[in-house]
């Protein structure tokens, strides 16, 4: 099995550089998704964070609302880490049972939005790093997904910064232009990862 630590600044492309992997046949863990599952409503995960910061981060019906939660814990390091000692045990128990359903064989790629900033790159064989300048990102937030520049430049220093990320990737998929150059980089990769699963 190998193991392939992806992630990349919020804004990179890093979904779609996963989703591509994915077709290809990779097998797929996205932290982030996870991440969403273990706070659903009913769950332990949610009721701790009610408990923590509040009824107020909860929509009318009653699951979390996730922009609210951001706009607290993206002002407050320490509200961040918090919600982080929540959230990131759960997610690790989960990956774990995912991975062990995974195929001996299996190029199982971790889609890890905060790989660098927790130290994580010693756990994977490979890090691919989804790198894009930071303000191709921000455009991106705010043209695509809506931020305001304001939460969007919050989100973005809440995160490692470029060089950080550049510092701990084996391999580097740059998206600053065209789907279809981003298309041509993910076979090169693809290409990469079959022969070090291989070998």
């Amino acid at each position: 099995m190998l193991k392939v630590g992806l992630t990349g600044g919020i804004g990179s492309g890093k979904s779609e550089v996963s989703r591509r992997l994915a077709s290809k046949g990779a097998v797929v863990i996205d932290a982030d998704k996870i991440a969403r599952e273990v706070v659903e409503p009913g769950t332990g995960g949610l009721a701790r964070i009610v408990e923590i910061f509040g009824t107020e981060v909860l929509r009318e019906d009653g699951s979390l609302d996730r922009e609210k939660l951001g706009s607290i814990v993206f002002a407050d390091s320490g509200k961040l880490a918090s919600l982080n000692g929540i959230v990131h045990p759960l997610v690790g128990a989960r990956v774990e049972e995912l991975q062990h359903q995974a195929d001996e064989s299996a190029i199982v790629v971790y889609d890890v939005p905060l790989l660098a900033e927790n130290n994580l790159a010693p756990m994977y064989d490979v890090v691919v790093v989804v790198d894009a300048a930071d303000e191709v990102r921000l455009a991106r937030l705010t043209g695509i997904r809506g931020m305001s520049e304001q939460d969007a430049r919050a989100r973005i220093a809440a995160q490692a910064d470029r060089e950080d990320r550049l510092k701990i990737a084996d391999l580097v998929v740059p998206n600053e232009g065209s789907l279809e150059d981003l298309g041509a980089r993910v076979d090169e990769v693809w290409t990469e990862l079959s022969a070090r699963a291989a070998g």
